[in-house]
């Protein structure tokens, strides 16, 4: 199993940053593909951005450009930052892990709120 704690959310003005953090913990071998997704109120979870084991990142056209997801390997930790914030990127961000059997490690959850 592996276990994820994310951190890092928070209240930002629109056009300001922030940067998510998830540690990941338990069988790190199975992972292949380390994701962000996000949930909105009333909406439908979506995958925002991920990294595979060999780096190879991919956004969500409506991030692009202004969220950038990364790794350190050495703490087995992966970070979302966040720049020019709007509104609409409101909601609550999960970090999650995909193993063969695919997305089934989920972190708690952080809410990120943007205010206009």
């Amino acid at each position: 199993q592996v276990q994820l704690v994310e951190s890092g959310g928070g209240l930002v003005q629109a056009g300001g940053s922030l940067r998510l953090s998830c540690a990941a913990s338990g069988s790190i071998f199975s992972i292949g593909v380390m994701g962000w997704y996000r949930q909105a109120p009333g909406k439908q979870r979506e995958l925002v951005a991920s990294i595979t084991r060999g780096g190879t990142t991919s956004y969500v056209d409506s991030v692009k450009g202004r969220f950038t997801i990364s790794r350190d390997t050495a703490k087995n930790t992966v970070y979302l930052q966040m720049n020019s914030l709007k509104p609409e990127d409101t909601a609550v961000y999960y970090c999650a892990a995909r193993s063969l059997t695919g997305w089934n490690s989920w972190g708690q959850g952080t809410q990120v709120t943007v205010s206009s």
